[in-house]
Formats: structure tokens, C-alpha cells, sequence
């Protein structure tokens, strides 16, 4: 299925507290939050709906990981396709915010047709984020 213009994805995530996901996704990532509660806080996540909602802590079992390009990816995890210019902005403030990357930015299939740029990184609740640009955005769904 195509569509000539991309719909906003809404995504719902447990974290186990609510002022610490408001400092990182409110004033780490700059989103602006929407409609919250006791138990949940929305944030426009580069025009996503995400939201955030206040559960116990998660048990302490290791999440599952996959080996992409000699990276140990944790799974689930879920981020944004950027245009690459908004893609380095972003990288220059996480690292300008100190946050521990899982994967630092970089390069991924270089000079080849999926090329892209990528990172990744846990907010305070332990959620993976990873956040892509592709050299050629006609390629996002290309097969190799």
C-alpha cells in the first residue's frame, strides 16, 4: 500500500515515571506534549502521536536484542524516519544533552542503496528509541 502523504503514527508506551518522561521527550527531544493525565502524557514526536503512560516498573529481564550491522539492537524499539538536515540537529542535541546512545550516530550500508544514517537510545524507562535518515528517502522501503 502507497500514499503519497504519510498519516501520523500514534504509538502508547509504558514508563514508570511521568516527570522524568517529561524532562527527556518534553526537554530532550523538544516534544510538545498534548492532552495528559495522573497516568498519561502525549507528545508530538516530529508530528507522531506518542504517548506515555505511567505503569509499575518493568521486570528486570534483559529485553530481546538482534545483531544489525555488528550492533546489538534491543527489541522493541520504535523512532522516526527524519529528513537528514533535522536528523543532525537531533544528534548535536542529544549529545549536547549527554544521552548514553545504545548505537552513537553514524553511517549504515554506506554506498549502498539503503544507506542511511542512525542512532539509538534509551529514554529513562528504559524504552529503545532509534532515529534514521536515509541518503535517498526514495529508498526507505527498498529491498537491497
Amino acid at each position: 500500500m502507497h500514499h503519497q502523504h504519510l498519516s501520523p503514527f500514534h504509538v502508547a508506551f509504558p514508563v514508570d515515571d511521568l516527570t522524568k518522561a517529561r524532562a527527556f521527550y518534553g526537554g530532550v527531544l523538544g516534544c510538545s506534549e498534548g492532552r495528559s493525565s495522573d497516568v498519561f502524557v502525549g507528545f508530538n514526536l516530529f508530528g507522531h502521536q506518542i504517548v506515555a503512560h505511567l505503569c509499575p516498573p518493568a521486570d528486570t529481564t534483559p529485553k530481546q536484542h538482534n545483531l544489525v550491522d555488528n550492533h546489538n539492537l534491543p527489541i522493541p524499539h520504535f523512532g522516526v524516519i527524519l529528513p537528514l538536515d533535522e536528523w543532525e540537529q537531533l544528534a548535536h542535541r542529544l549529545r549536547a544533552a549527554h544521552v548514553a546512545f545504545v548505537v552513537e550516530p553514524y553511517v549504515r550500508f554506506q554506498g549502498e542503496i539503503g544507506e542511511q544514517c542512525a542512532m539509538m537510545l534509551l529514554d529513562p524507562a528504559g524504552n529503545a528509541l532509534e532515529f534514521k535518515a536515509f541518503s535517498d528517502p526514495s529508498r526507505i522501503f527498498a529491498k537491497q
